[in-house]
């Protein structure tokens, strides 16, 4: 991880300007090739934006086909979305509109990377706005529902961009990134903007800027990844990285976004899908990995899930209160154990005393 973490900081997440989406192959010829020989397999892991890592089956790239028409090849879309020349507007600044655009081939890939070109936009003004886009890794598609425009309690990965806080009492930042993984048994809460089953997030500034804004997720060997270039830079910066993700092979890349009392344009711009070339032991590679049920190894509950609605105490970071409070406890015990072994002490004088 700290080796990775040095291989970005010298320039292996740049991405290409002149090929969005794809990261840049590094600072210079010189450079790689020693990081290359040092480094080897680790560096073998990173994209390196080759023709023959793109799996065109499972990407939307411009020029698109199907403009005009209410169908495209590769991809379904459905609901408020309309295609045009320069993207897919999933919804547009009004009131009230839902829209997906779902690939037609399920994915069959352990490892994999997802580059999303992607623009919020509208002219409603500070959290007058909303409500933002999911982007989905998931077993049913082409299921309109309440979260973002798609169905609920749904099998396998979702990232939000969520540009609207529905809690008043959140201390978050708004635009914000977040993951959720699901089996089924999960529902995204909206007035509480998935807290209770949120995995981790970052802030993100992506609404109405006035360049290209990217987001690239990746899934290798259980562990997932997500990065933002949303400053003009060409530049990945971290925001997400968990470990212990289990997902299936075979489910479906997806999109989609909603709007309410509050509205803006979402639109997709490409989204291309990228293998990894990582090899498996030979244990991983007998899994059947269509059977994986979707989730993660966590020692805690998901991040900030303090009091769940269902009553149930969830525990979740060290807050300042909680800190006080563990603190006071252990000031009371400390207290308790020196009066305790006062009287003790003092008992055993008081009986030595007896015996001369």
């Amino acid at each position: 991880m700290a080796v990775e973490g040095w291989i970005w900081r010298w320039g292996w997440g740049r991405r290409c300007p002149g090929r969005p989406g794809l990261p840049d192959p590094g600072p210079g010829p010189t450079t790689p090739l020693l990081l290359l020989l040092l480094l080897g397999p680790v560096v073998a892991d990173i994209t390196d934006g080759n023709s023959e890592h793109l799996k065109r089956e499972h990407s939307l790239i411009k020029p698109y086909q199907g403009v005009g028409s209410s169908s495209m090849p590769l991809w379904d879309f459905q609901g408020s979305t309309i295609l045009t020349s320069q993207y897919v507007r999933l919804t547009p600044d009004e009131r009230s509109k839902e829209g997906s655009i779902w690939n037609h081939q399920p994915c069959f890939l352990k490892d994999w990377e997802m580059h999303v070109h992607f623009k919020v936009h509208g002219a409603g003004k500070k959290n007058l706005h909303g409500d933002g886009i999911a982007l989905w890794y998931t077993r049913d598609r082409l299921v309109p529902g309440p979260v973002f425009g798609s169905k609920d309690n749904f099998h396998g990965l979702a990232i939000f961009l969520d540009t609207y806080p529905n809690d008043e009492t959140t201390e978050r930042v708004f635009p914000y990134v977040s993951v959720m993984v699901n089996n089924g048994s999960l529902s995204y809460d909206h007035s509480k903007d998935g807290r209770w089953t949120e995995l981790a997030g970052c802030t993100a500034d992506f609404r109405n800027r006035d360049h290209d804004t990217f987001l690239a997720v990746r899934y290798s060997r259980g562990r997932l990844t997500v990065m933002t270039d949303l400053e003009d830079k060409n530049e990945w910066k971290n925001c997400i990285d968990i470990t212990g993700v289990r997902l299936p092979t075979g489910y479906y890349f997806g999109a989609s976004a909603g709007t309410g009392d509050l509205s803006d344009n979402h639109d997709i711009i490409s989204m291309k899908l990228f293998q990894l070339m990582v090899e498996h032991t030979p244990d991983e590679e007998n899994i059947d990995w269509t059977k994986i049920e979707p989730s993660v190894n966590f020692l805690k509950s998901p991040k900030d899930n303090v009091d769940d609605p269902t009553g149930n105490f969830r525990s979740g970071p060290l807050t300042g209160w909680r800190v006080f409070l563990l603190l006071l406890c252990a000031l009371l015990g400390i207290i308790v154990c020196a009066v305790v072994g006062a009287v003790v002490f003092q008992k055993r004088q008081e009986r030595n005393k007896r015996f001369y």
